[in-house]
């Protein structure tokens, strides 16, 4: 139901901008379906989708970690997260002490508001593609 009041409010606005002539010329950017390549050519991250107006929401990226490094901690915030192993070994560690460990052909889950990190604990490359799409009304 709020998404519908949102949406109705968004018409509304819309509505008066047109009236007021302000969008006459403005063009509309719409996300359009596409094909991308996963090919990091030596990059330890290469963004795939980076939100609007290539989405609505969502951005993505492929990660390639060589053994023993980490992305980093950080916080999922408003957003919620899906990580897709493509190949290699790790773990998901959260603030708590909690982890995930996990192998190639596997994916995680990270809700809202989470801090984490993720790990290469293999001795080879793990490569994986995360997808973040904002879970909380703004």
């Amino acid at each position: 139901m709020k998404q519908l009041a949102f949406t109705c409010t968004a018409d509304a606005a819309l509505l008066l901008l047109l009236g007021a002539g302000w969008l006459a010329a403005a063009p509309v950017d719409t996300p359009k379906p596409r094909v991308i390549p996963l090919e990091a050519a030596g990059r330890d991250h290469l963004a795939l989708l980076q939100g609007p107006p290539e989405t609505v929401f969502m951005r993505s990226g492929l990660v390639v970690l060589a053994p023993g490094k980490s992305v980093g901690k950080h916080s999922t915030k408003d957003n919620e997260e899906m990580l897709v192993i493509l190949e290699g070994q790790g773990e998901m560690r959260f603030g708590g002490g909690d982890s995930l460990s996990f192998t190639k052909e596997t994916a995680l889950y990270c809700p809202p508001n989470t801090e984490h990190d993720v790990v290469n604990t293999g001795s080879s490359t793990l490569r994986y593609v995360y997808v973040v799409s904002r879970a909380v009304e703004r």
